[in-house]
């Protein structure tokens, strides 16, 4: 980043996860996590299998709610919105990337990238105008009519990769991206995140247990065992009074 104050997008303080609460076997999987990401920035969340990332990108992504803790995201309250808003902000202000793409099978990439504009009711001549746009930003113009199985893994993230901008939002959650890609392929999506991050300003959560990626963006935090460390410090990241 250049070093100019930009305001926080994503605000997390006091974060806990708990599963079977109440029960003998309660499981506690987030410790109190807390979390800043500025508008503009690129983060990397960094960490093994099993310590938490999964669980904290389901938080960050309102795909699950906190058992505790407070959460602010682009200004909203998200830990105190009904399930009715939760969807709402899950579709307007955050894309999703998956290792897996998660396109609509039998369904072409025009049509793949078009569905979150449609259940945002934009206009089908607007959505299709932006869904044109956006797979030729990511260089798949030639590819608009095909369906999932006629594509390539990295084709496939590409249009995964367009679908996620589609409302234009605040940020994109990124869950190992590049994890079912070869290295060459691999490096083309991680370029293209670097492209929308510098020349679209967009916010990126890239969550990996791959260092060297997380190594290119422009800070990183280490999960273990539920709690976050700044970089490759043993120095667990907090901000103040909760």
């Amino acid at each position: 980043m250049d070093g100019t104050a930009r305001r926080t997008i994503i605000s997390m303080r006091g974060i806990y996860k708990r599963f079977y609460i109440g029960a003998p076997n309660e499981l506690e999987i987030l410790h109190g996590i807390d979390l800043d990401v500025e508008e503009g920035e690129f983060l990397s969340i960094v960490g093994p299998s099993g310590s938490g990332k999964s669980t904290l990108m389901n938080v960050i992504g309102v795909l699950d709610r906190s058992t505790e803790g407070s959460y602010l995201l682009d200004g909203m309250a998200v830990s105190k919105a009904r399930d009715d808003e939760l969807s709402s902000i899950r579709n307007r202000k955050i894309g999703f990337v998956f290792q897996n793409f998660n396109l609509i099978s039998r369904t072409n990439a025009q049509k793949n990238v078009e569905l979150p504009m449609m259940y945002a009711g934009v206009p089908a001549a607007r959505r299709t105008a932006r869904a044109r746009e956006l797979l030729e930003m990511v260089d798949m113009g030639d590819r608009m009519t095909h369906q999932p199985n006629e594509l390539s893994g990295g084709q496939k993230q590409r249009v995964a990769i367009a679908r996620a901008m589609a409302n234009d939002p605040a940020i994109i959650l990124a869950d190992e991206p590049t994890g079912a890609l070869d290295s060459r392929t691999g490096r083309m999506v991680m370029d293209l995140f670097h492209r929308l991050n510098r020349e679209k300003g967009k916010t990126i959560v890239l969550i990996t247990h791959n260092r060297e990626l997380a190594l290119e963006t422009d800070r990183f935090v280490t999960m273990r065992d539920g709690r976050l460390y700044r970089g490759d410090t043993g120095e667990e990241v907090r901000y103040g009074d909760r």
